[in-house]
């Protein structure tokens, strides 16, 4: 084996113990058995009976509690399950160390599939909008909705603050930033974390603080943590590169579900740029820009996102929402820490 290469991990039932993933008050865990990987889904029970299901995929470095503020939002409309990708979260690695998208798409497909839960309504964040996006060009059947917060999908030209992170793709980079960050603390590590990925870093809690830290740490002890953000990052950089019907923008192009585009004003890893590419592409689209948001708007500002999720229900006609609607074609200034919404829609 190469230097450059990534060493192996051990199999899945012969990893360490380490802390137990956290719970938040009124959330569930289970595990999934599904061939080739074991995932976890975490959920929250709906305030009633008879609401549609909804699953939420997180982002490169995230995990399934990215989505509980959103989810606590959304339970008086759906019923909610967010997953671990493999390697991610309380999943542990794939049996055959696949983290292209396509692999994270087929394990959002089988999880679906297997619940029996489908169509639902599908949440994507970052590489999760990327893997969401593959979901619901390849399986319609399973998508009634697709809602993308800050979707990865392929730009001409990257950010710089993006950068960094496009380098984990590259042979040899992680195993230099590990070396070279050995001596940072967990603390530290969150604090750049949320550095880059909110659009105010003071916005979180210091229990969310305090919680971010411990998960953090929890991550830290298992062995193939690196190897699934260097084998994911690696993956959204070669969907980028393909052409042809596996090409991104291409599948957006295919969704046929009604399209909710959240975008961040203030992101530093997906352009805010790219929003209008994205309304034109996804073909039934509503576009909410946030312009105080940063890369995770679901985190940042839930109730907003919620608040735009419930509208295009409305207006796609699921359910009635009471007291959220539409209007097509409107576009309004926001003033700070207010969306901008525009209908896409062909």
């Amino acid at each position: 084996m190469s230097s450059t290469e990534l060493p192996s991990v051990p199999a899945a039932n012969v990893l360490p113990r380490v802390a137990a993933v956290r719970v938040a008050e009124g959330e569930r865990l289970r595990s999934v058995g599904l061939p080739g990987m074991t995932l976890t889904v975490r959920s929250r029970p709906p305030a009633r009976e008879g609401l549609p299901p909804a699953l939420f995929v997180h982002g490169l470095g995230g995990s399934s509690q990215n989505w509980s503020a959103l989810m606590q939002q959304l339970e008086g409309d759906v019923d909610g399950e967010a997953v671990d990708l493999p390697g991610f979260g309380d999943s542990p690695p794939p049996d055959d160390g696949d983290y292209s998208i396509t692999a994270h798409a087929r394990a959002v497909i089988r999880c679906l599939d297997a619940s029996d839960r489908g169509p639902v309504h599908l949440f994507g964040n970052s590489l999760g909008g990327a893997v969401a996006t593959r979901v619901a060009a390849v399986r319609p059947d399973l998508v009634r909705t697709l809602t993308l917060v800050s979707p990865a999908l392929p730009e001409l030209r990257v950010q710089r603050t993006a950068v960094p992170t496009g380098l984990l793709a590259v042979p040899g980079v992680t195993a230099l930033f590990t070396r070279l960050t050995r001596q940072w603390t967990a603390e530290q590590r969150v604090r750049g974390v949320m550095q880059l990925c909110y659009g105010d870093p003071g916005r979180v809690t210091p229990e969310g603080f305090r919680h971010a830290v411990e998960e953090m740490e929890r991550r830290l002890q298992l062995p193939y943590f690196w190897d699934a953000m260097t084998r994911s990052a690696r993956g959204l950089v070669n969907a980028y590169t393909l052409g042809g019907q596996h090409a991104l923008w291409r599948q957006a192009e295919r969704v046929l579900a009604p399209t909710l585009l959240v975008y961040g004003g203030r992101d530093q890893l997906v352009g805010y740029r790219m929003c209008h590419k994205a309304a034109r592409s996804f073909r039934d689209s509503r576009l909410v820009t946030l312009p105080e948001a940063g890369h995770v708007a679901m985190m940042e500002y839930p109730e907003m996102v919620a608040r735009a999720f419930r509208d295009l229900v409305a207006e796609a006609g699921e359910s009635p929402v009471a007291g959220h609607t539409v209007r097509a074609g409107v576009t309004r200034s926001a003033s700070k820490g207010e969306a901008v919404s525009e209908n896409a829609g062909s």
